[in-house]
């Protein structure tokens, strides 16, 4: 008998991976740039800081304006603010963009998020050149470069892939269909419409 593996276990092994509804940064492994396509008509913007419950639950909180402390508290509940790495203070407050993009990797629609100043900087040098001033005809490639410390990212604007442009739009219009909207992230909600978490 020859030892072969099942289909299922092949399909396991083909399987693009995701992490749910999220391009995560951390799923970028050095000289593997993650390619994507923007698909929001704009960024969302917001303040970030996180809390944890009293399990070590961690959780993102989210704010329009940038929050004082007070606000920070009465928002939080029975959560706690996260400390910072050397334990000594509490965690920074973050700005933040967010937006949906076509992650060619997966073939889906799913959430940006970008806190680092150094992506959101290349970000807004790209769009801001009138060469880019359509982003439709655009994709991004994000670099990531773990040998040093701290990790350093790398963006740039890139033509779209040919013949992507029809899975982009079907992706994206499914999307709207099933609800995505990105403004529920500002309420602790589900920004993809009930269809992932």
């Amino acid at each position: 008998m020859a030892f072969k593996l099942s289909t299922k276990a092949k399909a396991q092994t083909t399987q693009k991976e995701s992490s749910g509804g999220y391009l995560s940064l951390k799923s970028i492994k050095d000289g593997e740039p993650a390619r994507f396509h923007i698909v929001s008509e704009e960024p969302l913007e917001f303040w970030q800081v996180w809390g944890e419950s009293s399990d070590g639950q961690a959780k993102p909180f989210r704010f329009v304006d940038e929050p004082s402390p007070s606000d920070i508290e009465a928002e939080m509940g029975d959560y706690t603010r996260r400390l910072n790495f050397e334990g000594t203070a509490p965690d920074k407050v973050t700005f933040s963009l967010a937006f949906f993009a076509y992650n060619y990797a997966t073939e889906s629609i799913q959430l940006v998020q970008f806190t680092q100043k150094s992506i959101i900087r290349e970000l807004d040098s790209i769009v801001s050149m009138e060469d880019y001033a359509d982003l439709s005809e655009w994709d991004f490639s994000l670099s990531r470069d773990g040998k040093t410390a701290p990790v350093t990212y790398g963006l740039r604007a890139v033509p779209i892939k040919k013949g992507a442009r029809e899975k982009i739009d079907a992706a994206w219009a499914k999307a709207q269909e099933d609800g995505y909207d990105i403004s529920e992230i500002l309420r602790g909600g589900n920004p993809f419409g009930g269809a992932k978490s």
